[in-house]
């Protein structure tokens, strides 16, 4: 299966008719300039990025603090302590 184009210029018949042939012939080499660059692009598997995702949770678990949770030493949002004299 081919990926879609990130970016595609579709001319319909009423926009044709009305471009002179000059004009005409700029706008489809733009789009085939616009079509070789994207075809010309490397692209990961998702296969292979979502193992890559998978190793970098791993690898970087222990500095997680959504995993490991954060002292309420070092928490900059626990609650406030009360004044106690009032």
């Amino acid at each position: 299966m081919k990926a879609q184009p990130l970016f595609a210029v579709r001319l319909s018949a009423k926009n044709t008719s009305r471009m002179s042939g000059s004009s005409n012939i700029v706008a489809m080499k733009k789009v085939v300039q616009q079509l070789r660059f994207e075809a010309s692009i490397n692209r990961v598997k998702v296969s292979q990025a979502a193992a890559d995702l998978q190793q970098f949770c791993m690898q970087n678990a222990l500095q997680d603090p959504l995993l490991t949770g954060v002292s309420s030493s070092t928490n900059p949002f626990r609650p406030q302590k009360v004044c106690s004299f009032l």
